[in-house]
């Protein structure tokens, strides 16, 4: 008996990846835990193992498409059965999964519904039909490609009465619903839910693009899981959270001495003592005494939700894009022991192979683009956090000190920027002035930080 694998569900609010390759071919046995597919799920890739042991009969996914939780990754016969089933009736039975997508998303044909031998049938009027609502918590039947569609045309597939096999929802059937469906009710559902059926808060009408080519020659670059899981997560905090930002220097002369002379001690148990680990050990200092920059607004009850732990999110620049791995109960560990966590989780984390749980529950985050030469920036919150810090690169300047007998003199010390985006509903821009302001004052006076700190 044919057995369907569905896309489970990877936990951590994860519904969708995207299909990085697939692992397996049909007519292959496999055995229970065998690799099939890899795919990338937000911050992560994964391997997806085999719940069973048999032969691979149909394949329904290619690398390159976004699936989501519950839709068929790979068909399995029985191993038995299929050894002695020809090629020719597998392919029979189940056509290969390019043809069924095609099928499935031909382009609507304006004023008929779905065909069959040759005969077009008229949809039923809009205000004759029961439009289905699906609230079992269950994923709607719909291929990959049907699903972006519905999420381009702003369609909730719960609303989309199916034409497809097996009560399956079409691209034709999501043009039709896109003209003819009841636009009114999608607008009157809660945030929640169009949030669960589309990904996204804002339903801003994007105007369509211009024909570049009529200037000249382009190409087109997919735009794939993790830059457009970041553009997502981007537009949805730019839309929903108003910034504010603070800007301030921290001079770092004497933090930066001590890391020299015990940055040796601190590689040899497999840490790297960056100015980074510092400034992670004074943010959960500060939280301490500023809680409401660790926590999130819930706009459904009204309340703030203020975590009694500290959890700070490090965004780490990978080649496939900024990551943001998180460091656990910062304010209850030693700043070697941050350096040595955060070293090995930086590392994995670059290699892709960090965990999907260790991407997620951050309560503030710290963005450095010091690494690579920037100064000053304007960091957009990771929502639904409150704030975030970053750093830039420390550099040299003439800077002006009282002197000890009266008057000033001029100094040479190692000015770091800062700067601190919060959200101007939970904190106002004094709040964001006294937390950025309390980090720098342990940063400059490193032995008093390390003598407050556990």
């Amino acid at each position: 008996m044919a057995r369907e694998f569905k896309l489970p569900d990877l936990g951590e609010g994860i519904h969708e990846g995207e299909v990085v390759s697939v692992l397996v071919s049909v007519g292959d046995e496999v055995s229970e835990g065998d690799p099939l597919l890899e795919v990338e799920t937000d911050k992560a890739a994964v391997e997806i193992p085999s719940p069973y042991t048999g032969m691979i009969e149909e394949i329904r996914v290619e690398a390159g498409d976004v699936v989501s939780v519950g839709d068929v990754l790979v068909v399995f016969s029985d191993a038995a059965e299929a050894r002695g089933a020809a090629k020719g009736k597998r392919e029979e039975k189940a056509p290969p999964a390019e043809k069924l997508r095609k099928s499935e998303d031909a382009p609507a044909r304006e004023g008929k519904g779905s065909t069959e031998a040759g005969e077009a049938k008229e949809p039923a009027p809009a205000a004759e039909r029961k439009e289905p609502r699906r609230d079992d918590g269950r994923p709607v039947p719909a291929s990959p490609s049907t699903r972006r569609l519905a999420l381009k045309l702003g369609v909730d597939l719960r609303q989309v009465p199916p034409s497809g096999p097996a009560g399956r929802v079409t691209a034709e059937d999501v043009h039709r619903f896109a003209k003819e469906g009841p636009a009114a009710e999608w607008a009157q559902q809660r945030p929640a839910e169009k949030r669960a059926a589309t990904g996204t808060l804002s339903r801003i009408e994007v105007p369509e693009l211009p024909d570049f080519t009529r200037w000249g020659p382009v190409h087109r670059v997919p735009v794939r899981s993790i830059r457009r899981a970041t553009a997502r997560q981007m537009a949805l905090s730019w839309s929903q959270v108003p910034h504010v930002t603070s800007q301030d220097e921290a001079d770092i002369t004497d933090l930066n001495e001590l890391r020299k002379r015990h940055k040796a001690s601190v590689e040899k148990e497999g840490g790297s003592l960056t100015v980074t680990i510092f400034v992670v050990k004074a943010i959960a200092s500060a939280l301490k005494r500023f809680e409401h920059f660790n926590a999130s607004l819930d706009t459904e009850t009204d309340e703030l939700i203020v975590k009694d732990y500290v959890h700070i999110g490090v965004a780490t620049d990978t080649a496939d894009g900024l990551i943001v791995p998180v460091v656990r109960n910062v304010d209850q560990k030693s700043i070697v022991e941050i350096a040595v966590e955060l070293t090995d989780l930086a590392n994995r984390t670059r290699d892709r192979k960090a965990s999907i749980e260790e991407m997620h529950g951050g309560t503030i985050t710290l963005t450095n683009i010091g690494a690579i030469g920037g100064g000053h920036f304007t960091p957009i919150i990771n929502f639904p956090q409150v704030a975030i810090v970053g750093t830039g690169a420390a550099k040299m300047k003439a800077v002006v000190r009282e002197g000890a007998r009266g008057g000033h003199t001029i100094v040479p010390r190692l000015m770091m920027p800062m700067v601190i985006a919060i959200d101007h509903r939970v904190l106002d821009g004094a709040d964001s002035v006294r937390f950025l302001r309390t980090v720098i004052d342990m940063l400059e006076d490193p032995e008093k930080m390390l003598l407050r700190m556990g």
